[in-house]
Order: structure tokens, then sequence, then C-alpha cells
């Protein structure tokens, strides 16, 4: 025992393992040794080995609080997210002031997609402890997943300023960007590529954003970044490939969104992007028959339409091609009266 917890408090999980298995085959009730055994396999990244013997010392100290603990941490570990809130969960009961729990069970119901009743569980919990970054960013994040943006993401943007943490800017910008908040988006996305540009699909969120400015400059690059790290970004090969459309640079643009519908075969942006670029290259039919599929669908998304006008005209079809302009003018005149959208 006394060999285990020297080598466990010089992180020689090994030797500490070792140990604690000498102990127990002398005394195998030695729940001293059960349990620190367990916490030296889960450091170790042993889980399910450390899962087994955090529950066997359990079944000798079923009220045991600290190695209920111990096993929704093993849990966590290993990714068993169900597991560990439960343990968790038994814990928080027990010990309701235990922050360290309580974010622990938060993080596990966030992982869960249980963001309100994390949020619901911290925020009687966060007076006295707004200065504890790791219990700011669950709530935060909590609050965020829950539909509380307005708390959420202020907060948020407070740890990611008081710790540098590209992961919270990461997750502050793209909770803005569906809030069309572009510019609030921006600089939380930039402020994570200047930390950490790696994160995965932070290049494709900070393309989005810039594009969403009217920054295409800027876009440009970001999105080929983006497909540097993952040449499948289904975002960033439908985006760039617009991009290059609209500059018709059509050579650029088509393996980028066939690659996208091939993806996706059934996102409408894909289908109608890859229909004009066939348009744009004299593939008619095979445009035509795309964008009456899209307006089938979608019949009051106006875009297919003001192709489709244009596009029976060169097919030699001014009477289709005169219904879709009425149409158009149809749409654009229900649109006026509805006036601009809310943001």
């Amino acid at each position: 025992m006394r060999n285990g917890v020297e080598a466990q408090r010089r992180g020689d999980e090994t030797t500490a393992i070792n140990e604690y298995r000498m102990a127990l085959a002398i005394e195998p009730g030695l729940l001293e040794a059960r349990a620190n055994l367990g916490a030296a396999l889960s450091e170790a990244g042993q889980f399910d080995s450390a899962i087994e013997e955090d529950n066997k010392a359990l079944a000798q100290a079923p009220g045991n609080i600290a190695l209920k603990k111990n096993l929704g941490l093993a849990y966590y570990k290993k990714g068993d997210m169900a597991h560990a809130r439960t343990a968790f969960e038994a814990v928080h009961a027990a010990r309701p002031s235990d922050l360290s729990t309580a974010v622990l069970l938060g993080y596990a119901d966030i992982k869960l997609e249980k963001g309100a009743e994390a949020a619901a569980m911290l925020t009687p919990l966060e007076p006295g402890h707004e200065s504890n970054m790791d219990f700011e960013y669950v709530l935060a994040y909590a609050q965020i997943l829950a539909g509380k943006q307005t708390e959420g993401l202020p907060r948020m943007e407070k740890v990611a300023k008081a710790t540098r943490s590209a992961d919270a800017y990461f997750i502050a910008g793209s909770a803005r960007l569906p809030r069309r908040e572009f510019k609030e988006a921006r600089a939380d996305l930039d402020a994570a590529l200047e930390l950490n540009p790696n994160l995965p699909g932070l290049w494709t969120l900070a393309g989005q954003a810039r594009d969403a400015l009217g920054d295409t400059d800027a876009a440009l690059p970001a999105f080929e970044q983006a497909l540097r790290q993952d040449p499948k970004d289904f975002i960033a090969n439908l985006y760039l490939g617009t991009m290059k459309l609209k500059q018709r640079d059509l050579d650029g643009a088509k393996p980028l969104l066939t690659l996208a519908v091939q993806l996706q075969p059934t996102m409408p942006q894909a289908r109608f992007q890859m229909a004009k670029l066939n348009s744009m290259t004299g593939h008619y039919a095979e445009a035509a028959a795309a964008l009456e599929d899209l307006v089938k669908n979608e019949p009051k998304w106006l875009d297919p339409h003001i192709e489709l006008a244009a596009l029976y005209y060169k097919l030699h079809r001014p009477e289709d091609g005169a219904r879709e302009r009425a149409i158009v003018e149809q749409i654009e005149a229900q649109q006026q009266k509805a006036g601009p959208q809310s943001k």
C-alpha cells in the first residue's frame, strides 16, 4: 500500500497499479487499495479495468461518495456519458455544494445534449463563483445550448478573454452566426484562429462569417484552408464553389460543387449552385431538370425561379419562360409587401 501511494504521488501509475494489486492479493478486502487501484487505472487510461475496480469497491462501501465520483470520472474519460451522468448525479445529490462535481455533471449533460437541465442545475450555484472560469464555461455552454444565448454568449466571451481559450471563442462565434451577428462572430472566430488554427471546423465558420460581411477576399483563403484540413468539408466545398462561380471561374467551381452534391445530394443550395454551373456551361437540360425539381419542392424560393426563367429562353421555351417570369414577379411582390425579414 505504501509503495503504491508513493508511486501514485510521483505519477508512476504502472508501479502503483502493480503494488496495489500485490496488496489486494494479500488482503482482498482492503478497500483503500481497491479504491486507489481504480483511480490509478483511470489515470493510466485503462478505463474498463478502473470501472471494474470502482464497482468492486462500491460493493464493499455503497455509500462512499468519493468512490462514486471516481467511477463517474472513469466513465467520463471513457466517453460513456450516460453512465458518467448517473454517477455524478448521485454525488451531486449527496453534495449539492460540491462545485467540481456540479461542473462534471454539467459537462456530462452537455455531451448528452441536455443543455437546459445543466443550466437549471448550475445557475443557482453561480453566486460567489463568478471568478471560477471552469464553472462559468460550463454554465455558459449550457445556456447557449438551452437557447439562452443572451445570458450564455457574454459569459462565454468573458471566459474566452480571461483564459485565452480557443474553444470558448469557437463556441461563442459559432453561436453568433445563426443569430446573424456576423461582426461579433467574426471577432470571436478570428480570436480562436490566433490561439488554435487547427480546431476542426474553425476555418469553415471563419469563412462563413467573413462571407456574410461581404469580405470575399478574406473568406476565400479561409475556405481553402478548411479544405486543406478536411477535403470533404461540405460547407467549405459549397461556399468556395459558389464564390468561384460568381467569379466565373467555372473550372475551379466544378470539382467543388460536384463534391458538395456528392456529399449531400439532397441539399437544395448545393443542387441549385450545380444547376447554375450546368446552365453556364451549356448543360441546359440537366440544369432545367434540377431547377424544376427545386421549385416543385420549394415553390416560394425565388432564386431557382429566376434561373429557370432565363434557362427556358435558352431552351427556346418562351411560354415556360414567361410563366416563370410571372412567378418571379409574384414572389417579389409578396416579399416587398411582407417587408424586410427581421435579423
